[in-house]
């Protein structure tokens, strides 16, 4: 870094007015045009400058983006505290009637309502006995050094849990010496530090178990080498720092790799080894299939592998794997989740292959394939809507390919079990004298909402209906039944479980093709 008068390029500051605003300098000089001396600062929110480094065709800086730079006076920066200062301000410094004035609530006349906190006082003491503290969020305060350290220890010698996250720290050497000075400290959040690619000499952190560095900018190889200086690590957070490869700790639980560019599931694999890895957390990464290794791929690993022991299980103990948000779009990935020894809750929103809008699978259909998943894109599976799901799943694919068993086996590889558990019987089409009649033509009972803002509330219709039943037709019946002669309607079913409806769009398709069975709930809308 190249040493100036008043500040370091590559240093980290924030705005003297606001320390959330935080950025790195990146020209310390003369802007030409303008006297005296400007500091150019590019900022970590691309809104927050005002160009890209370039003041009348003279570049200065290159900037994140086109608004992420901006020159400012050096008093208009702020170079940061150290730990103890931002404790104090945080903890000991006396509420004023300003900030009292902005404890409100809106009253139903949008009047102001002041709030008043009770106990204020007497929590406030004694959050301000430090020795006492065991938990301290000091985030967006401009801390950038540890200060000294005697002090620290002398100050907060109790402390468990520390946030850090947005402030300045840079060094990993100040970590070190933050962490040696909290023996008992056990949970630290790094977060939107930008920290240094140099990780030598760091201590031994006896006691870190939970250590946050999302948006940090630190890669895999840095990983590696602050795994020798955590022996006892449980959790380890790496959201936002566009990681591509990864390895493992033995000892994680917990591992976040949310909001990284994660591609390939090879890559993933290697975590497999990990015995005590209870949650994976892949969501927002840019994943396109997952499978679970068969004994071929096991055999590999291990000739790969030589630390890797002989009686590896790919994922042993994993109990929760995310995977929202990624370019998932096969059956096969869907199906090998039920491979997982101890997989009990998935996360598969945001896929394409989970998305009904984009012709993925509905919630039900996901529940019926996944024979162990106890909770579903963040939601629990009752015993009801799993009997329910299954029910559905086996009558729609009866309704669809009964006559090709080969394509049922392959496609629905838990079709058959299934079938067999309820024991439903093939039913198929006869001709009568009113002609042939499809499987399941016997009448669902089927709830109707209309919700439609034209028309104001209405009470919900609870109707028997042919499970033939097309959704073109169903739209036809409800202006009949609602009195909707001139709107233009939407139909969604609502299932137990899912946050949003499911759009029915195809006016072709029949109740029973859409898998809905009996009691079920369907909201007609008005198109906007």
């Amino acid at each position: 870094m190249e040493q100036t008068t008043f500040f370091t390029l590559g240093q980290r500051v924030h705005s003297s007015t606001d320390p959330r605003r935080v950025g790195t300098v990146k020209f310390v000089g003369n802007v030409e045009g303008y006297s005296g001396t400007w500091v150019g600062v590019d900022w970590d929110n691309e809104g927050d400058g005002k160009h890209d480094g370039s003041i009348n065709g003279v570049r200065y800086l290159q900037g994140r983006s086109q608004n992420s730079a901006s020159f400012l006076r050096p008093q208009n920066l702020s170079l940061g505290i150290s730990l103890l200062q931002a404790l104090k301000l945080r903890y000991q410094s006396q509420s004023t009637e300003q900030d009292e004035d902005e404890m409100y609530v809106l009253s139903a006349s949008n009047k102001r309502v002041s709030v008043q906190l009770l106990g204020k006082d007497k929590i406030q003491d004694k959050l301000s006995r430090f020795e006492e503290l065991t938990s301290a969020s000091i985030s967006y305060l401009g801390v950038s050094t540890p200060g000294d350290p005697a002090e620290i220890s002398a100050s907060v010698p109790n402390l468990k849990e520390l946030d850090l996250m947005g402030n300045l720290i840079t060094d990993w050497k100040d970590v070190g010496t933050i962490c040696e000075q909290l023996p008992h400290l056990v949970a630290l959040n790094l977060s939107n530090n930008l920290m240094t690619q140099n990780i030598t000499g760091l201590p031994l952190l006896k006691a870190i178990r939970v250590l946050v560095l999302n948006s940090t900018g630190i890669n895999w190889s840095q990983v590696e080498i602050l795994e020798h200086s955590l022996p006892v690590i449980e959790e380890l957070h790496l959201m936002g720092n566009n990681i591509s490869s990864i390895k493992g700790f033995d000892s994680l639980r917990l591992l976040n790799l949310e909001d990284n560019c994660l591609a390939e599931w090879d890559e993933i694999l290697k975590l497999s080894q990990l015995k005590s890895l209870e949650q994976l957390y892949l969501n927002k990464n840019k994943l396109t299939c997952i499978f679970y290794p068969d004994k071929n791929k096991i055999q590999e690993f291990l000739s790969n592998h030589e630390s890797c022991e002989e009686s590896y299980f790919p994922f042993q103990n994993l109990r929760c794997l995310l995977l929202g948000s990624n370019e998932i779009n096969d059956l096969a990935s869907i199906d090998s989740l039920n491979t997982f020894p101890k997989l009990i809750d998935i996360r598969f929103s945001d896929n394409p292959i989970a998305d009904p809008g984009r012709g993925g699978l509905p919630r039900f259909v996901l529940i019926a394939r996944l024979a162990k998943v106890e909770m579903l894109n963040g939601s629990e599976i009752s015993a009801r809507e799993r009997k329910e799901s299954e029910i559905r799943y086996v009558r729609l694919v009866m309704s669809k390919l009964l006559d090709n068993p080969e394509e049922i086996n392959c496609l629905h590889p838990r079709f058959v079990e299934l079938k067999n558990f309820y024991g439903i019987e093939d039913e198929r089409p006869s001709v009568g004298a009113a002609g042939p009649q499809k499987m399941a033509s016997g009448l669902l009972s089927i709830t109707l909402k209309c919700v439609a803002s034209s028309v104001g509330e209405k009470l919900p219709l609870t109707k028997k209906l042919p499970a033939t039943t097309t959704v073109g037709k169903l739209k036809a019946l409800c202006v009949s039944f609602f009195k909707l002669k001139s709107l233009k309607l939407k139909l969604f079913l609502q299932e137990e479980g899912s946050p949003l409806p499911m759009l029915l769009d195809d006016e072709m398709a029949t109740l029973m093709d859409m898998g809905i069975g009996n009691e079920s709930t369907i909201i007609v809308d008005e198109e906007s």
